[in-house]
């Protein structure tokens, strides 16, 4: 009964409203206040401050601050084996496995298409077919920034106006085709297992989406797609990322999805729906490479 109600909650709340409001208060310095909110807060949610660069709440003059809280030098450790991408966030994994021809799983009686994830861009959608997926989900607790499962370079950003439900599990498995329909910034990334795309997707009260190269993407919230294009590697204004780089963050957790291309990774067999990340941790090998090693010289 009580899902129930929550559930109806997310149509009939002034999402966006809601939004821009806790947007607003999470960058105001509001001295004793912000502090004592802070530290209920971290209670509450039982958030491991020793892992940040800088552990005392008083470090933080807005929950904006607090949010994207950078983490103290090797908290981290990326996996050093260059066959492993590393897991792009901490949190927990949502759903990952197969794509479907372009069908993603999302929660029990719920799948959506890669294309409408994709913004109805089959060009881009149809190397995905079949391929692989994983969807992290980031809770008000976690490490809030995002990194690079492996190195890449820019290929194109996209903008994708849309609705702001919460992104929780409870919302996934109640509400159909959430982050198909949830605003979302797409990144598509060269690498060396192919095309791989990162997905930042936003949700009620988050209050931006950045990434290092953009700055803020979101807001302003202008209701329309917008699509950038980078150079290509070795060209003026390349942007190359490395393993475990930072690529962006929210202001308050959300969900990331990766995407790759059929037979280019396969995910760490620790890997299940459930499973809480570390970023940095094996996240997929490199099939060829596993293939390699198995295989006798002759």
């Amino acid at each position: 009964m009580l899902d129930s109600i929550k559930i109806k909650l997310q149509y009939w709340l002034p999402k966006l409203a809601l939004t821009r409001l806790a947007g607003w208060g999470a960058d105001k310095q509001a001295g004793w206040l912000t502090q004592l909110v802070l530290k209920g807060f971290a209670r509450y949610y039982r958030v491991n401050m020793q892992e940040s660069q800088h552990p005392e709440l008083s470090a933080y003059a807005s929950f904006n601050e607090f949010f994207v809280r950078p983490l103290r030098d090797g908290a981290r450790p990326i996996i050093s084996d260059a066959n492993w991408l590393a897991l792009p966030a901490d949190g927990a994994i949502s759903q990952l496995g197969q794509i479907h021809d372009d069908q993603i799983f999302q929660a029990k009686g719920h799948n959506y298409s890669l294309e409408a994830l994709l913004a109805g861009n089959y060009v881009l959608a149809e190397p995905f077919r079949n391929g692989l997926f994983a969807t992290t989900y980031l809770a008000p607790r976690d490490y809030h920034r995002v990194h690079m499962p492996c190195n890449g370079v820019l290929r194109e950003m996209i903008y994708v106006p849309g609705d702001l439900f919460s992104v929780n599990p409870l919302t996934a498995a109640n509400v159909p085709n959430l982050f198909a329909r949830n605003e979302r910034v797409i990144c598509v990334f060269d690498t060396a297992v192919g095309p791989m795309v990162q997905i930042l997707v936003g949700a009620t009260i988050v209050g931006s989406i950045e990434t290092v190269w953009a700055g803020t993407v979101t807001p302003p919230r202008e209701g329309i797609i917008k699509r950038w294009t980078y150079p290509e590697e070795g060209a003026e204004g390349a942007i190359v990322l490395e393993k475990g780089e930072e690529m962006g963050r929210f202001k308050l957790g959300s969900t990331v999805i990766n995407l790759f291309t059929p037979g280019s990774v396969q995910f760490a067999p620790q890997l299940n729906n459930g499973t809480v990340t570390r970023m940095g941790e094996a996240f997929a090998e490199i099939p060829a490479a596993s293939a390699a090693v198995e295989t006798p010289q002759i």
